[in-house]
């Protein structure tokens, strides 16, 4: 059981498009994303390219949106 917890939590993937809609329908931009969600433009760019985060900053990323977390996943 715990290896499909593990394994469903690995394949958590943040979808870039669907992010920077999202910042687009709250008028922001990556610097005002970052400041909402408290984590740091390098943070950002990394999660942007590489997709993966730790559940808690996907969390954060989410809510600095205004959406639940299904909404910036791939």
């Amino acid at each position: 059981m715990e290896g499909n917890i593990v394994l469903a939590m690995a394949d958590l993937k943040i979808n870039q498009k669907k992010v920077q809609i999202e910042m687009a329908r709250n008028s922001m931009n990556p610097y005002a994303l970052c400041s909402k969600a408290g984590i740091s433009y390098t943070s950002y760019r990394r999660i942007m390219k590489e997709g993966g985060c730790k559940l808690a900053t996907l969390g954060k990323l989410a809510s600095a949106l205004n959406v639940d977390v299904t909404a910036i996943i791939q």
